[in-house]
């Protein structure tokens, strides 16, 4: 029974986990963005930097972790000796939970200069999923929450 607990916590640890991650891409909306008007501005990309996109803490990892590490360390010795050791997982747990979370979900980005048709030069940094080179002609979309995002 106790095994079946574990493989449960570790389970649900990563499902929150999971949930957790939100898309830096391009070519991903949240659900405030749809159906809201985006100006569009065109230009050409004068350069393209690779980047890493810190991942999120958002706690659950701490809070995942802490549960998993509590649930383990208490299996650990009886009376006060488990209680111990219950408090000793829950804190390694929340502090490997935190940086799991943060290493699960941080991303390959780019930084993308373009040259507006107008002259203006913006830099964007978005999820490196699609591929830009400089010299491309492209649109740079913004939205009325300040998101901005290329596009081919």
């Amino acid at each position: 029974m106790k095994v079946l607990g574990k493989g449960f916590v570790f389970m649900m640890m990563g499902l929150l986990l999971a949930g957790c991650a939100s898309s830096r891409s391009g070519q991903v909306y949240s659900r405030d963005q749809a159906r809201m008007a985006h100006t569009v501005e065109t230009g050409v990309v004068e350069q393209v930097k690779q980047v890493t996109i810190e991942g999120t803490k958002t706690g659950a990892g701490a809070v995942g972790g802490g549960l998993a590490g509590g649930v383990l360390g208490s299996t650990i010795g009886s009376g006060r000796g488990s209680t111990i050791a219950a408090v000793a997982g829950a804190l390694a747990g929340a502090a490997a939970g935190t940086m799991a979370e943060e290493q699960l979900t941080k991303a390959d980005g780019l930084e993308i200069l373009v040259r507006l048709d107008s002259g203006r030069l913006v830099a964007v940094v978005q999820e490196a999923d699609v591929a830009f080179a400089a010299g491309e002609r492209v649109q740079v979309l913004t939205g009325t929450d300040g998101t901005i995002r290329v596009r081919k």
